[in-house]
């Protein structure tokens, strides 16, 4: 046999003494960092189960949003939904997802949003109304947690951007303008005379533009679901304009979903491949005020477009005034896998890359909206900057 239909038969066969190819090619079929990812897809969907691959959508089982995710990366579309129905029966989705009544049970989690919106195509009508109700819940207790926090962070960070030296009367911050001239009291005037008027300038467009950029590859399902929510949160912010932009090979600006962020997950795709570059250069175009921008890279880095353009891009964005973040996850699942040598050369080109929990997130935004080095800020929070000189 040639080398490829070697390896078209190692990955239907799964590998192991039992498909015979290691026996008569004398050595394990050699196979790319792509096709182990292949294999690992169908591997969780194919080999016999183990005890650990079955049972649950909670936060016990967050590897299966990731699996039925890859499937969209690897397979065109009919194959999809083939192996998304066969995942249903085999990972012990089919009770849940036909039965309404059980996802009204179910303990709902980051990890089961994802699913859900991962199956929403193969999902039975009579489950749909049930599904969207748990995302919804999940969506509302993430927004409770986080939307003060956030609020407050960014609030607090542009406070100073709003002082005026020369404010209006109606305008006048009279603790800050006392605070600020109490040398100059009179005693023989029983007052004292302002020297500083301080005071908050009317806004008449945002402050600040913030645009998060987020790769819906199968590894950044759980991020994805946090990033929906943020973007959600920071759109009701008026100093803030923000932009929610999703790709994978092709991209997606789910900005005008922002004021439901059920919607807005609902608008996404997850799975599939990765073309950074080319979300890169949608961003360049819909950046009007550089300057003033922050963009937040989600992504692993693992680049299927074009990596030279990407850096190129990426660089053109820094240099034009933007302050570039690139986020490794947004989850509380730990360190993630993703391409070292692409954080090494963002690190060479000022963007820092580290992975953030979503409790991290808000003092993230606030460091950068305040114009502070987001890698020293991560580095003081005891988060490692990955290529950098923190960690």
């Amino acid at each position: 046999m040639t080398d490829e239909r070697t390896r078209r038969w190692r990955l239907v066969l799964g590998g192991g003494d039992a498909d015979g190819l290691a026996a008569q090619e004398g050595t394990e079929v050699p196979l790319t960092l792509e096709d182990r990812r292949m294999d690992a897809a169908l591997a969780g969907l194919y080999d016999p189960p183990d005890g650990e691959r079955r049972g649950g959508l909670g936060g016990s089982a967050p590897r299966v949003a990731r699996w039925l995710a890859d499937l969209r990366e690897f397979f065109p579309s009919d194959v999809v939904r083939v192996m998304q129905a066969d995942a249903i029966e085999r990972l012990n989705l089919q009770q849940l997802l036909f039965e309404p009544e059980m996802l009204d049970g179910v303990e709902p989690d980051v990890h089961l949003v994802a699913t859900l919106v991962s199956l929403k195509g193969v999902m039975p009508p009579s489950a749909r109304d049930a599904a969207r109700s748990v995302v919804r819940r999940v969506v509302d207790d993430l927004t409770r947690r986080l939307e003060e926090p956030t609020r407050a962070a960014v609030t607090g960070s542009l406070s100073r951007a709003q002082r005026t030296r020369r404010p209006k009367a109606a305008e006048i911050d009279w603790p800050g303008t006392i605070r600020a001239n109490l040398r100059t009291y009179r005693p023989e005037l029983g007052t004292l005379v302002p020297e500083r008027l301080i005071g908050h300038g009317r806004r008449r467009r945002s402050l600040r533009d913030v645009v998060l950029c987020v790769d819906q590859s199968g590894s950044m399902a759980g991020s994805v679901v946090y990033a929906g929510v943020f973007g959600a949160v920071l759109a009701s912010l008026p100093s803030l304009s923000t932009r929610v932009v999703a790709f994978d090979t092709a991209v997606a600006d789910l900005t005008e979903h922002l004021s439901d962020p059920v919607e807005l997950l609902y608008g996404l795709q997850l799975g599939g491949g990765t073309d950074i570059n080319r979300a890169l250069a949608y961003c360049q175009g819909v950046i009007e005020r550089p300057e003033q921008t922050v963009l937040v890279l989600l992504s692993d880095l693992f680049e299927g477009g074009n990596e030279r353009e990407m850096l190129a891009r990426a660089r053109a964005l820094r240099e034009s005034g933007v302050l570039v973040v690139a986020l490794l996850a947004l989850s509380d699942d730990g360190a993630p896998s993703f391409d070292h040598g692409v954080a090494r050369a963002l690190a060479g080109l000022d963007i820092p890359a580290f992975a953030c929990t979503p409790d991290h997130f808000p003092g993230l935004l606030a460091a950068a909206l305040r114009g502070d080095d987001p890698g020293a800020w991560a580095g003081d929070q005891g988060l490692v900057v990955r290529g950098g000189g923190v960690g």
